[in-house]
């Protein structure tokens, strides 16, 4: 069991239409891992950021999950918003799921910077915003792997 928190990074959802965050934390909850927490803030980099920082103190927490805000528009900013807080990256992570979202989505999926790294010995996924994205990331990627993660991290 995992204590993993779940951010969902949006201008336009609210918690009732906030779909992908639901499903992170149905997924983690359905895989037998805690859900720590969880908050739903702007595409604004300062609050991510500073979100991000202030869970990483809580020793519940062990993964952080974000949702939205991978893409490349200009109000995308999660990416650089996380990546300056990384200290290791897990580039085989984003690599794996352009492949498994192109066959999915086909060549669109290359505009895709869903990331992960640690900082600490805690683990942070960055997901794109897109329910179908989420789904494929939790059930072919992050469920399977996170209690072996989070064993690697307490070495």
């Amino acid at each position: 069991m995992v204590g993993c928190y779940v951010l969902t990074i949006s201008d336009t959802r609210t918690e009732d239409t906030d779909t992908s965050g639901r499903a992170i934390r149905d997924l983690l909850a359905q895989a037998g891992h805690t859900v720590t927490g969880h908050a739903l803030v702007r595409d604004e980099p300062e609050q991510v950021a500073a979100l991000i920082r202030s869970r990483l103190t809580d020793r519940t927490t062990r993964v952080i999950i974000t949702t939205g805000g991978t893409g490349i528009s200009a109000r995308d900013t999660t990416y650089e918003a996380v990546n300056a807080l990384l200290e290791k990256r897990l580039d085989g992570f984003g690599e794996l799921f352009r492949t498994l979202s192109f066959h999915e989505i086909g060549s669109s999926a290359m505009m895709s910077r869903a990331t992960a790294g640690t900082v600490g010995r805690t683990a942070i996924f960055v997901l794109p915003g897109s329910l179908a994205a989420v789904r494929l990331a939790m059930e072919k990627l992050i469920v399977p792997e996170l209690g072996h993660v989070v064993q690697q991290l307490d070495k």
